[in-house]
């Protein structure tokens, strides 16, 4: 059974939020959310000072906490891995969100729905009112690798769009696919081990 999970090359990630706005366009999820976040912080001293970045978005864990704790069955996970939220079901209780270790868990506030990108207007413009239909008020969403493009035969858009060619996304459970051969090759790590939820982003070393 595929396991399918992403890969980022912390070596070739420029910060460059490709990943964060075809995301945010692709989903059209409201103001202030965002699957897709790329974090930045400066580390050395001049003249050896540079930037580094690590875009994070959710861990699709293989043991993931969310599911467990989800009274309805609304946060569930698929036969290949990836882990979403059926929001006909979800009652917005929100204990999917407190027991995420990683804080990629997104409420939709009652009247979230009704408020636009741009302020000075007062109606929503026909690309919102397309995209917010697949959400619905006081409940939670998250990234879902993109599921309906993945059934598609397609990439999730984060990948499809990053210039550096930094994220990877394939099948863990197969040697011999991209990004089994990427992490038997390079020195990785997955965030917040401890938490022991088996994440299945992983993140080459720069």
């Amino acid at each position: 059974m595929a396991r399918l999970g992403m890969v980022i090359d912390l070596k070739v990630c420029i910060g460059c939020q490709s990943c964060t706005i075809p995301c945010k366009s692709s989903n059209g999820t409201p103001p202030d959310i965002y699957f897709v976040q790329v974090h930045g912080r400066e580390v050395g001293e001049y003249p050896n000072a540079r930037r580094e970045f690590l875009p994070v978005l959710c861990n699709h864990c293989e043991d993931a906490p969310c599911v467990e704790v989800c009274p309805t069955g609304a946060s569930f996970q698929r036969e290949d891995g990836i882990v979403a939220v059926n929001s006909d079901i979800c009652i917005g209780c929100r204990s999917c969100d407190v027991s995420c270790p990683y804080g990629h868990r997104h409420y939709v506030k009652p009247g979230l729905l009704e408020e636009g990108y741009f302020n000075d207007q007062p109606e929503l413009t026909k690309y919102e009112e397309t995209k917010y239909k697949r959400w619905t008020e006081s409940t939670v969403i998250k990234c879902d690798f993109c599921m309906d493009r993945v059934d598609q035969g397609l990439e999730p858009a984060c990948v499809s769009t990053c210039p550096p060619i930094a994220r990877h996304f394939g099948d863990l459970s197969d040697p011999e696919s991209n990004v089994s051969r990427l992490l038997a090759e390079r020195e990785s790590y997955t965030l917040l081990p401890e938490a022991g939820t088996k994440p299945c982003v992983h993140y080459l070393k720069p």
